[in-house]
């Protein structure tokens, strides 16, 4: 009997990440605030982070004060800011980010904006009311499964050593694999029943969305001054993207556009340097230096790419910024790049 008590270890290592991997999947579905549906009336900049994460909050954004000739973006892609007041906390962000000079490069602004507690903020709010997820809690999900997977590896490993110690003396004795069959079946069901999340935007969230994206345009009734007009246009900017929108300014359109695809560029090379990093292991240690670099790239990346699976201490980079690199706060975490709660909710995809 001896033999069997090998299975001891494994079947509490089984049990403890498959209670782990549960309460990470429920923490994943908690909403701390549940509200109903807005219909139509949603925020301008919380319909961008909905639909298109940190990213499109910062085109959209940016298009809006272009509108209300608070910046000027040349054709080189430098933003340049008029002095108007900063509409709101997103604005000021944008100011901040362009700094003292008054001018900078848009894909700079971009990805410090994309960071920002204001932006961040939103992720934070629509995970709130369970129209998001926080990324921070989609990694940890992530993590949890993950040990569940090697909880079930070590119950083969054991079952195998079990049978490698048998002396064939005594049929008593002999190790029972029914035991390390159970523990395995147990863990198959574990995982099936915390299956991850599809996506950061929850299912209520696209039911929003499809609210929005309705057969008339939607023009958006907050966050938009009074005296602006083009509430059609950031409409469109908001919930499909530049690209959705046709801009009349096909400068801004052009640089913007550039700013972006820099951005989408910079995620898929720490995408890539990350994979690399992980399967050359100790090549790669030699160039700690590249792997510090990465950590920002990738909290901007996730941060822009809430969507899909970003994000940051924020929910929108949340998480991912958030958690990856471990500066969660700039990126968010929670509903991200992060969540002051993703890179929380916020760093996920523009």
């Amino acid at each position: 009997m001896w033999h069997n008590s090998y299975f001891l270890i494994p079947a509490l290592l089984l049990v403890a990440a498959a209670l782990y991997a549960s309460q990470a999947r429920q923490r994943v579905r908690h909403v701390p605030h549940p509200q109903g549906l807005p219909g139509r009336g949603l925020p301008l900049l919380d319909t961008a982070f909905l639909a298109g994460g940190p990213g499109r909050v910062f085109d959209t954004a940016l298009v809006r004060m272009h509108l209300g000739e608070q910046v000027v973006i040349n054709r080189a892609g430098l933003v340049t800011l008029t002095g108007a007041r900063p509409y709101d906390a997103v604005d000021q962000a944008v100011h901040d980010a362009v700094g003292s000079t008054g001018s900078r490069q848009l894909g700079t602004v971009r990805r410090t904006v994309m960071r920002s507690a204001a932006v961040q903020e939103i992720g934070d709010r629509l995970a709130d009311r369970g129209l998001m997820r926080r990324p921070e809690r989609l990694h940890r999900a992530r993590v949890a499964r993950r040990l569940l997977w090697l909880a079930m590896l070590d119950v083969v490993v054991f079952a195998g050593l079990a049978l490698l110690l048998d002396d064939n003396d005594a049929l008593y004795d002999r190790p029972n694999l029914w035991y390390p069959g159970l523990l395995l079946l147990l863990g198959a069901v574990a995982l099936l029943a915390t299956l991850p999340a599809d996506g950061r935007v929850t299912p209520a969230g696209h039911r929003q969305l499809a609210l929005m994206q309705g057969s008339t345009p939607w023009t958006p009734g907050s966050g938009v001054s009074p005296r602006l007009t083009g509430g059609a246009v950031l409409g469109a900017v908001a919930l499909g993207g530049l690209a959705a929108a046709a801009l009349d300014d096909q400068e801004l359109e052009a640089a913007m556009l550039a700013a972006a695809a820099e951005d989408e560029a910079v995620r898929q090379a720490q995408a890539a340097s990350s994979s690399s990093f992980f399967s050359s292991g100790g090549s790669s240690s030699g160039t700690s230096s590249s792997g510090g670099s990465s950590c920002g790239a990738a909290s901007t990346a996730s941060c822009g790419s809430s969507d899909s699976g970003s994000t940051h201490h924020h929910s929108s980079c949340g998480g991912s910024s958030h958690s990856s690199c471990g500066s969660s706060s700039s990126c968010g975490s929670s509903s991200s790049c992060g969540s002051s709660s993703s890179c929380g909710s916020s760093c996920g995809g523009s």
